[in-house]
């Protein structure tokens, strides 16, 4: 299957992407991942994404269009992807079926993962990560520390990263109604749309997906 992954910040795109891409089979392909290893491997597209980033300004949308061209296009995409971050606004969307239609391939579906947006702010505005290593993630709400502040793993301070802040949530949010979701109108004109719900346990979610999209799959067959 050739999927893309939307829904606003905060609604678990990038744990369903990995849970979803791994039980079809397919790999999950990340902007975050293509512009990591570009920039580390030092491809010339890497080296100019670089030199936008590093002056403060934002990729052109032809950078990151390229990039994932290229890793479409190697072996282990052949028979699908998930594309999760791309496309992130309309222009990247008709770039991307431009290039589809050049393979002659179509896409499968656009998967929504639907959050109301005072859940998003909750979620993202309750995290509280450990000074001393950030792999260590806990959350006031769903996931609270034995102690308030304190880090039940290591004994660290527990913080919230700025762009964690309700100000910043809501402003991603705000960038996010702007600029991507208008990629939802786009697809629903082309039939490709499946929305469900990004509420209740992972694994859950993850299942519900996969049923969603086996149901559109069987249904354009």
């Amino acid at each position: 299957m050739r999927i893309v992954l939307v829904g606003p910040p905060g609604a678990g795109k990038g744990t369903q992407a990995v849970r979803l891409a791994e039980k079809l089979a397919i790999p999950h392909i990340s902007t975050g991942d293509l512009f990591r290893a570009n920039i580390s491997q030092q491809t010339e597209l890497g080296k100019l994404a670089k030199s936008y980033m590093d002056a403060g300004n934002l990729v052109p949308d032809e950078v990151t269009i390229a990039m994932a061209k290229d890793r479409m296009e190697q072996p282990d995409a052949e028979n699908g992807f998930l594309l999760d971050g791309f496309p992130r606004n309309v222009s990247q969307a008709e770039a991307l079926d431009r290039l589809l239609d050049e393979e002659s391939i179509k896409l499968d579906a656009v998967l929504d993962l639907e959050v109301p947006e005072e859940e998003v702010v909750k979620r993202i505005a309750g995290r509280r990560i450990c000074r001393n290593d950030s792999s260590h993630v806990f959350h006031v709400t769903y996931s609270p520390p034995k102690q308030a502040g304190v880090c039940d793993v290591c004994g660290g301070e527990l913080y919230q990263r700025d762009d964690d802040s309700e100000e910043t949530v809501r402003t991603r949010l705000e960038v996010y109604h702007t600029q991507t979701e208008p990629i939802i109108d786009y697809y629903k004109a082309q039939g490709l749309v499946v929305t469900i719900s990004s509420l209740g346990p992972v694994d859950e979610i993850t299942q519900r997906a996969l049923e969603a999209l086996k149901r559109e799959k069987a249904e354009n067959k």
